[in-house]
């Protein structure tokens, strides 16, 4: 039990529930740049497991479509019809589709593609997640959010996944209209394009403007077990509050919130700015972590562990353990790969965050 002092001190601590920061259009565009986890990486630093041969593969499909769009290849005029006519001659998609399981690194691999393209290529492109870019249509229109991309060469989408009718509609004219304009496209995802919004919509109403996307990726597929959590727990034990409080108190930058109350502030933050809510953190202290049963809480909670994670931000924890933060029906319901894509983070998070204690 803290005494009064120290009561007084943790709660003159920073907390992300006292951020709503206000993010324009244009910096929105700006930040389109794999996050500082990935800044660095290349293809050279990713490490093929011996006994997964598909990950090597990945790396020399992925190293060669870089080739590719760093030298110019396969242009040959702009539209449908150079399309068309380059599909005919060399029968190779506009686009390069990453699917596998959690922690086989396929962020690394893309942003890898990234800096082959930007940093060694001299060329330019576009990185952020599905839902940074159905952000820049809500924030830009769709029409200047085209014109925003299609001056990149290539068009880098992480965690590829389609929510609803309207993202199914809005990302395949995005991409249409992007591949018109001779833009290559690479993704990543958990799903396979022909099977995007299985279980979370009437997905055979929408066959055809899935069956769209899918024929503009060639296919790369990455097995293998989950990185962030080799030969350990998926979930390490919590802290308790009076650890969360002493990491919060020891640690520059970090912060301190009662869980409840930053899933109460999340929902008066629109997702697209929980980047930079988050933004200059050392570390998120959080008191009482409980199970999540709501979905549009839970949905909230899966972007802030994404951004958490792409900026390597460790969280200090109390309260249940993150395999333990979502409900069984949340877990096995529509949005499966989107929970546990969170908990793979947020425990790895957790594990760091735990170390400092």
């Amino acid at each position: 039990m803290s005494s009064p002092e120290q009561q007084e001190q943790h709660q003159t601590r920073p907390a992300l529930v006292e951020r709503s920061p206000r993010v324009p259009p244009e910096q929105l565009v700006a930040e389109l740049v794999p996050p500082p986890r990935f800044a660095d990486v290349r293809f050279s630093t990713y490490v093929p497991a011996p006994d997964q041969p598909s990950q090597a593969e990945a790396v020399q499909r992925m190293s060669a479509f870089g080739e590719r769009v760093a030298g110019g290849g396969g242009s040959g005029g702009g539209g449908l019809a150079g399309l068309f006519r380059r599909k005919r001659t060399d029968e190779r998609a506009p686009g390069t589709y990453l699917d596998g399981g959690f922690g086989v690194g396929k962020t690394h691999l893309l942003a890898s593609l990234y800096h082959q393209v930007v940093t060694d290529g001299g060329r330019s492109a576009a990185y952020g997640t599905f839902v940074e870019y159905t952000n820049l249509v809500g924030a830009l229109g769709f029409l200047p959010a085209v014109e925003a991309l299609a001056h990149h060469d290539l068009v880098c989408i992480d965690e590829f996944e389609l929510d609803d009718p309207g993202d199914t509609v809005l990302m395949s004219r995005l991409m249409r209209e992007l591949v018109d304009r001779d833009v290559k496209l690479a993704a990543t995802s958990n799903t396979l394009p022909g099977s995007l919004g299985e279980g979370r919509f009437a997905a055979q109403d929408f066959q055809r403007e899935i069956q769209a996307l899918a024929g503009r990726f060639d296919v790369v597929r990455v097995d293998g077990e989950d990185y962030r959590h080799r030969g350990s727990a998926s979930a390490p034990r919590p802290l308790d509050d009076a650890d969360v409080e002493r990491v919060a108190a020891g640690r520059e930058g970090a912060t301190l919130d009662d869980f409840d109350a930053l899933l109460a502030h999340l929902a008066d933050v629109h997702p697209s700015r929980y980047g930079a809510m988050v933004a200059g953190t050392g570390t998120v202290c959080l008191r009482g972590v409980r199970t999540v049963s709501d979905q549009v809480v839970g949905l909230r909670l899966v972007v802030l562990a994404d951004r958490l994670y792409d900026r390597e931000v460790p969280v200090a924890a109390s309260g249940v353990p993150f395999d333990e933060v979502f409900t069984d029906e949340l877990l096995h319901g529509g949005y499966r790969k989107k929970y546990l894509r969170a908990v793979s983070r947020l425990s790895a998070l957790a594990r760091e965050g735990a170390a400092l204690a």
